[in-house]
């Protein structure tokens, strides 16, 4: 093991450095090849994962409880109703209260100062399974899935087409920190956090990735290795919907797109799709579509960022 991760958190994909991401990507793959095998380690033995719900989840909740299950672990559901943050309890008082019952906490929910909070207050790592502003653990499984399908991450162009939202910004962390040159492409006044762009452009400086973010779709396709895309209204902005439907559709992943890119360019999405909308049906079933690999890496790309942050790597 080249580092040590145990007992930290994994808010931002920022909270890895480059050396610390590649080392969670091996991990993932070795684990994925245990599982092919009919393996499971029980590097998980004796430990109990808390989830925290704010919001409702297919992939999250499965991927984790599932990961935890086939290392050997617990994790404990706790829905919104169960914890209430911020109404019934103060998120310091259920930090401090959970890190005595388990040994990592995962917290899906709205805003992100939530698991700011939350990572801030309790004495067990803590892991962001989704926020307003990042997607931290989604980032993780992209980047393993295009690695599986390039067997490289450096150098490669990728392009997200839609809304400059939580998924936006957590690929442009990691697209930086792993010298992919990341484009993010949407509709003029949806662009990512400034702050968080400069950040990344940062980052990007010292690995030689180039990030960049443009309204021009044709430019921002041509040449890619990679096409990305994510639902243009996302829980919490049903309504608004109608009106980003309007002025996002010039942004439709579909075959026109496609002809732009690499031949062999990959095809993303980290789901729910809205079919018709984001990305029409037809291109996400393409040979070169990765979307189904994308959410089962959800479950391997996790379970090494447990298994690491446990220190049972």
């Amino acid at each position: 093991m080249a580092v040590n991760l145990k007992d930290r958190n994994f808010v931002s994909v920022a909270d890895f450095n480059t050396e610390e991401i590649w080392q969670t990507l091996e991990t993932a793959v070795q684990l994925k090849l245990a599982r092919y095998r009919g393996e499971n380690p029980p590097l998980l033995a004796g430990r109990t994962l808390g989830m925290i719900f704010q919001k409702p989840s297919l992939r999250t909740r499965v991927s984790f409880e599932a990961g935890m299950t086939r290392l050997g672990g617990h994790a404990i559901y706790l829905a919104p109703a169960d914890i209430k943050l911020g109404a019934r309890e103060t998120t310091e008082d259920i930090a401090i209260v959970l890190s005595r019952y388990v040994d990592i906490i995962m917290a899906r929910t709205f805003g992100h100062d939530i698991v700011v909070d939350l990572a801030k207050h309790a004495t067990c790592p803590v892991i962001n399974g989704l926020s307003d502003f990042e997607h931290p653990c989604q980032i993780m499984a992209d980047l393993l899935t295009i690695y599986e399908k390039k067997r490289r991450l450096e150098g490669l162009r990728f392009v997200y087409i839609g809304d400059g939202n939580n998924v936006a910004h957590s690929l442009m962390l990691g697209g930086a920190l792993t010298g992919m040159h990341t484009a993010v492409c949407c509709a003029e006044g949806f662009e990512p956090d400034q702050a968080l762009t400069a950040r990344a452009k940062d980052l990007g400086a010292a690995t030689g990735a180039e990030i960049t973010v443009t309204n021009d779709l044709k430019a921002a396709a041509a040449g890619a290795d990679v096409l990305y895309t994510d639902v243009w209204a996302s829980m919490g902005q049903e309504s608004e919907a109608e009106k980003r439907k309007q002025l996002f559709e010039p942004y439709q992943l579909n075959a026109g797109v496609m002809k732009l890119a690499k031949p062999d360019a990959i095809v993303l999405h980290c789901l729910p799709a809205h079919y018709g909308e984001e990305i029409d049906y037809e291109t996400s079933r393409l040979p070169n579509s990765a979307i189904f690999d994308q959410a089962e890496n959800r479950l391997h790309a996790q379970n090494a960022i447990m298994v690491l942050l446990a220190g049972r790597a």
